[in-house]
């Protein structure tokens, strides 16, 4: 299965970002409205220039307090995010994402950002994908 298929399975196409000047608390703020594990910080949008995860803040608040929170996402958030491709297979990404132990992926087209991926939506796919196998399996054993 190909990163692209994943996009198209997702619900939204949109990548939640947040600009680096944006407080930690506004973040935090963010994340909770919608529902989401991580931030992408982009000036214009369409580059990322980092990441910004629930556990990110948390680790902070756990090794600071919350003084962190009135901090710029830029002093926090992980700079040069690892990205992939549309056209890379989802296995591969999900190993990368396995061994870097993160959990969110910009995808880009060149430098400009087309979609997000969590490891969520990675193992929602293969498991889609493993029922399809599994069925046709049955299928050609029943003769059907």
């Amino acid at each position: 299965m190909l990163v692209q298929q994943i996009l198209k399975s997702k619900a939204s196409d949109a990548v939640a970002t947040v600009a680096p000047d944006t407080t930690v608390a506004e973040a935090a703020r963010q994340l909770s409205e919608k529902r989401i594990g991580a931030l992408v910080v982009s000036q214009d949008g369409k580059r990322a220039l980092g990441i910004l995860s629930e556990r990110d803040i948390v680790r902070e608040i756990g090794r600071r307090g919350t003084e962190c929170l009135t901090e710029k996402v830029s002093e926090m958030m992980t700079a040069d995010p690892v990205t992939c491709h549309r056209d890379e297979v989802a296995d591969l990404v999900l190993g990368r994402m396995t061994e870097g132990r993160f959990r969110h992926i910009p995808v880009v087209d060149g430098e400009e950002m087309v979609g997000l991926i969590s490891i969520g939506d990675v193992v929602k796919a293969r498991l889609s994908e493993l029922s399809m196998e599994k069925d046709a399996l049955e299928g050609m054993i029943m003769g059907h």
